[in-house]
């Protein structure tokens, strides 16, 4: 199939190209500099550089590329995370709502079918079991930057699925580690880790779902070739609160056993968001995407993925 992704040089873009490639399909890698442009045709794609708020610029590459499947993987977050910044979200909200707009039209002109889009697990509302399904309710109003940010990445979701004029698909990942990530090697959090600067914040009961970038990208070739529309949870097998990760974490990467850190301190220092997600983050299940989806994570336990995946 003729497959279009935007984002292509992204820290799943990077993974998902050569696997789309090698499973036989024709690839056009959208990205926004000519430098990176020869990335996407190391992978053995064809490259279009363009920007995604470059309306015209971008309907011509689909067209074009003429896809029958769009996989959306643009986002604008910051290599390093401070949730006291306002701005934190600003750039990645207006990817998710404008630019999405933009690619869901072009795709449609261009005649696409299907579009895969990258949206989050860790949306869920702060309530009831700590592991949660697609059909659960998500956070509504929640602090500081981060509920603007899932009310939008709610919004794309519906944009996306809900369209009458092609199938759509959101694929809400975990936490991504592993090369290119804020948890891979050379990330911000393993430099906040190893400088004992991440520490468990209060009872450390928030619950994370994680997801290595080459099991996301293998999940997303999944959702181009089979599937119906729809939300699917792409996370490993083992949601885990944050008191026993994070000391796994450190030890995989070298570093000292973490702090602790009651969760008033944490709050004047990093937030209220930083708090909430330490202590009553919900995790995602990944049944639905198994059983649908035909996908199975390689690394189906941060336990062994952080120890022996690429990072």
């Amino acid at each position: 199939m003729r497959v279009f992704v935007a984002g292509a040089t992204g820290a799943i873009g990077r993974p998902l190209l050569p696997r789309l490639v090698a499973a036989g399909h024709e690839v056009t890698g959208m990205t926004r500099s000519e430098e990176r442009a020869a990335d996407v045709r190391e992978a053995g794609a064809r490259a279009a550089v363009c920007d995604v708020f470059d309306e015209q610029a971008v309907q011509a590459a689909m067209a074009e590329a003429r896809p029958e499947i769009v996989v959306h993987q643009l986002t604008a977050l910051p290599d390093r995370f401070d949730f006291r910044d306002k701005d934190l979200y600003t750039a990645t909200n207006r990817v998710r709502g404008e630019g999405t707009g933009i690619l869901l039209e072009a795709a449609v002109a261009s005649g696409a079918r299907r579009m895969v889009a990258q949206s989050v697990a860790f949306l869920y509302a702060p309530q009831g079991s700590r592991v949660k399904g697609e059909e659960d309710p998500v956070l509504e109003n929640g602090p500081e930057g981060f509920g603007e940010a899932v009310a939008t990445v709610v919004e794309m979701e519906r944009a996306v699925t809900g369209s009458d004029r092609l199938e759509g698909l959101a694929l809400r990942y975990g936490f991504f580690y592993g090369p290119g990530t804020v948890y891979g090697e050379h990330g911000s959090t393993a430099e906040e880790v190893r400088r004992r600067r991440f520490p468990v914040v209060g009872s450390g009961s928030g619950v994370f779902s994680f997801i290595h970038v080459d099991d996301a990208a293998a999940a997303t070739v999944a959702a181009v070739e089979r599937g119906v529309g729809g939300v699917y949870n792409v996370v490993d097998d083992e949601p885990a609160p944050m008191k026993d990760w994070l000391p796994a974490y450190a030890e995989a990467f070298g570093a000292k056993k973490p702090l602790r850190a009651p969760a008033w301190i944490a709050r004047l220092a990093a937030g209220k968001a930083a708090v909430g997600f330490a202590t009553e983050l919900r995790g995602a299940s990944n049944e639905k995407a198994k059983r649908e989806l035909g996908w199975q994570p390689r690394w189906a336990s941060w336990r062994r993925g952080f120890r022996e995946a690429p990072r």
